[in-house]
């Protein structure tokens, strides 16, 4: 016997029976111009098949299952999360519990959320016209059911794809149940319909996603006696809309996200609806600085299309994951807001946003971001995090303070101190170093020809011969020596001259 999962055509052009007039029916589902003639097209032809009808939850459970005994990932694409929050959620999904993800903003919640809808079936089956996508042998509305009783086994079938079987609503204090639920639609009255005909009915956002999965983001700011209409959806698996005398017997998988601080100080999530969700799981920021940079390196947008060669050394991406860890623990930074991991994907862009300026200005080929180009990193931070600072102005203050102990936290994890002996004593001797945003590259290399010394650890970390990746790994050794309190800086508008302290 085939399951509903055992269609598995691409998307199909509507069959002869499903552009067949259809009395009352709304607009048909969108297909290609495709023919696909094993596809069942009518209500009997797809008894004849041997699909099934499985509650949704039960059909995601079933792919989860096959999912995780295949030894792939639940929900793709999110990195940092496989021994805390995604076995979490492989037992929300077994068990066929509608969830709600609790954590600060950045955690993937939404990204989570939205990937569930790959543990669906790739198509499914509704009879035809169907606003809320009816179950063939079990319709529920109105028009579904006067279909199927007029038609019988000649009911026209259209297939659905499962990117069509998720809704989304971001939750804000303005948010009605006519926008969740429904409302009396106007215009099919003055069509000469009564007010007591269920066809007058305009379904809202939860009834259209029957036999699917609706997500509700910030449930916390929905206003108290709208989440009261969410009550039946979660435990009853119905609506009720306004006074009509009809039930819908929904088919829904409900998941909500929240942040903590609204979920749990606030108490806006009124407690009969927190006592309806089967499983709360805890999001999280990446633990370590090596899933930040697995995150970076996977989510940030790459330097293209300009004509370029775009490098960035490990060390600096990890200084940009180690900001990002630094002001989760910073008492500066609000941490009930959050310090998201999309600061640590725009602080990468913007690194090599500034690099590639830099290169463009000089005429150079080869990118190659620098500790000089820390300082454009102002205003990717400005705008994600919170700022507690003593006094007014001090932000900037606290930003630096944060690249100045991420740069030093990154060069003692890779430089050892007791190598650069020889370079102090040439700097102590009186050498000077220029550098800066406006030093080109080749500068960088002469000096390594003046400072023989200076050439081995420079070289041991730049990993190519190119003047760019010199440069870079240069300005790096000079700051970290710097911030090691071995080399004096003076540094004047994004110029620096570092010296001996002698």
């Amino acid at each position: 016997m085939r399951r509903s999962g055992a269609f598995k055509d691409p998307r199909i052009a509507p069959t002869k029976a499903e552009s067949a007039p259809i009395r009352g029916a709304g607009s048909l589902v969108a297909m290609s111009d495709v023919s696909h003639s094993a596809r069942p097209a009518t209500l009997g032809e797809l008894r004849d098949s041997g699909w099934e009808s499985v509650p949704v939850k039960e059909e995601v459970r079933r792919n989860a299952a096959a999912r995780i005994a295949a030894g792939e990932p639940i929900v793709p694409g999110v990195v940092g999360y496989e021994d805390t929050v995604l076995p979490q959620l492989e037992n929300a999904l077994l068990a066929g519990h509608d969830i709600i993800f609790l954590g600060e903003r950045g955690q993937a919640k939404t990204r989570m959320i939205r990937a569930l809808t790959t543990l669906l079936d790739e198509y499914l089956p509704i009879v035809a016209g169907s606003e809320i996508l009816d179950d063939p042998y079990q319709p529920v509305s109105r028009h579904a059911r006067d279909l199927v009783a007029e038609r019988g086994d000649a009911t026209p079938i259209a297939w659905v794809h499962r990117d069509t079987r998720f809704g989304e609503k971001l939750a804000t204090p303005d948010t009605s149940i006519a926008d969740l639920i429904g409302e009396v639609d106007p215009i099919k009255v003055a069509e000469g319909r009564y007010l007591s005909d269920e066809l007058t009915l305009h379904y809202g956002l939860v009834p259209r996603t029957n036999r699917g999965i609706f997500a509700i983001n910030e449930l916390p700011d929905l206003a108290e006696r709208i989440q009261v209409g969410l009550l039946n959806v979660l435990e009853e698996r119905d609506v009720q809309i306004r006074g009509y005398k009809i039930r819908l017997p929904l088919d829904v998988m409900l998941v909500a996200s929240a942040n903590p601080e609204d979920y749990t100080n606030r108490g806006r999530i009124i407690t009969p609806l927190k006592d309806r969700f089967g499983a709360q799981i805890r999001t999280h920021y990446p633990l370590d600085v090596a899933t930040e940079l697995a995150v970076i390196h996977q989510e940030a947008r790459p330097l293209a299309a300009l004509g370029l060669r775009v490098q960035v050394p490990e060390f600096m991406t990890e200084i940009i994951g180690t900001i990002s860890h630094l002001a989760r623990q910073s008492p500066n930074i609000n941490q009930r807001s959050g310090v998201s991991v999309r600061l640590s994907i725009a602080n990468y862009e913007t690194l090599t946003a500034n690099a590639a300026r830099r290169a463009l200005r000089l005429g150079e080929k080869d990118v190659v971001p620098r500790v000089s180009d820390l300082e454009a990193l102002a205003s990717s931070t400005a705008g994600k995090v919170e700022i507690e600072a003593l006094e007014e102005g001090r932000d900037g203050q606290v930003v630096e303070r944060l690249i100045k102990q991420a740069t030093l936290t990154v060069f003692k994890a890779h430089c050892p101190m007791d190598q650069f002996r020889d370079v102090v004593g040439a700097f102590d001797e009186g050498t000077v170093v220029h550098a800066g945003d406006d030093v080109s590259s080749p500068t960088y290399v002469e000096v390594l020809s003046r400072m023989p010394v200076l050439r081995r650890p420079v070289m041991a970390l730049a990993g190519s011969e190119t003047p760019a990746a010199v440069a870079s790994a240069t300005e790096f050794v000079l700051e970290g020596l710097h911030l090691s309190k071995r080399l004096n800086k003076d540094a004047v508008a994004g110029r620096a001259t570092y010296r001996g302290r002698q």
